[in-house]
């Protein structure tokens, strides 16, 4: 971007508070921001009419009111596709570290608790032959059910439309969401955070699943009501749980840290150099085409360059 503009990173390796966001658009052509940007009328308004695009280094772009960008003419984009292969294998990274009790079982080594191996310790689950429900069956949620076949997986799903092609290629059988909730073994959520997906699994849901079933959330934090999840790891209301991404992030429910019956990362989904990279260079390149006049490769306000 050098080659073209004058850039200024942000020097700290977080997020910038909302304070600092404001100060930091003013006067900028351009701005690419993270998830956790709201980017609200005040902030286009803060960056000033001259701005021409806003560039999520994301997939997601539930932090971006377009309604407010279009209305002032202003180009948003996001780095879809890019990061699906990784999201998907972090999605089955949280499911055998929760079904195999890796962090709870790490965690007692390295506090010099093992003194030797004892037939009953941190017993698990087999992953193998067991149902695999999938919430949302887009384009990183297909990605994840494919890799069910190295388990020899029965895979159910629930989506707002079915995927016939899928369906034929791996086995995938579409059922409804009390089915999905009643039948999975291990319900891995791959939707996005819309209003209708809001706490999509809350206390009655989890009510709904096997008490050995293990939750897992890659996707969004708000898919899942945290306080009930608690409640429900808690009361052993389900067996497990594999979370990567949470409802007030940075923050977690309380009780939540204290459970050793859920696995909980810090929203690293995306967290390889490749795809990094990769979106990197997409949020990179749709500043510089923006800029020269041009489509930028991932618009989703489309309306803005007619």
């Amino acid at each position: 971007m050098r080659q073209f503009h004058d850039v200024e990173v942000n020097p700290h390796d977080r997020a910038l508070t909302r304070e600092e966001l404001l100060h930091a658009v003013r006067g900028r052509h351009a701005v690419i921001t993270l998830l956790t940007d709201t980017v609200d009328g005040a902030v286009l308004d803060a960056a000033g009419p001259q701005c021409r695009i806003f560039a999520n280094y994301a997939v997601g772009f539930n932090n971006f009111d377009l309604k407010a960008a279009t209305a002032r003419g202003v180009v948003m984009t996001n780095t879809p596709g890019v990061l699906d292969d990784a999201t998907a294998t972090h999605a089955w990274a949280l499911l055998l570290a929760t079904a195999r009790r890796i962090s709870e079982s790490e965690r007692y080594v390295r506090a010099d608790k093992w003194k030797g191996w004892a037939p009953m310790a941190f017993i698990g689950q087999d992953v193998d032959n067991k149902t695999l429900g999938v919430a949302g069956l887009g384009r990183i949620g297909s990605k994840f059910a494919r890799k069910a076949a190295a388990f020899d997986m029965k895979v159910i799903y629930t989506d707002a439309q079915r995927n016939p092609e899928l369906e034929q290629q791996i086995g995938a059988t579409y059922v409804d969401k009390e089915t999905l909730l009643r039948e999975s073994d291990f319900l891995s959520l791959h939707l996005p955070l819309l209003p209708e997906t809001h706490h999509y699994i809350g206390r009655a849901e989890l009510a709904q699943m096997k008490r050995t079933a293990i939750l897992i959330n890659a996707a969004r934090g708000p898919l899942v009501d945290e306080k009930a999840l608690v409640e429900a790891l808690r009361e052993q209301v389900i067996w497990g749980a594999g979370l990567d991404v949470f409802e007030d992030e940075p923050q977690l429910a309380a009780g939540l840290s204290e459970l050793n019956n859920v696995v909980v990362v810090p929203h690293i989904a995306s967290a390889t150099i490749e795809t990094r990279l990769a979106m990197g260079r997409i949020a990179a390149g749709n500043v510089i085409s923006t800029l020269r006049g041009e489509a930028p490769q991932t618009c989703i306000n489309p309306e803005v360059l007619r």
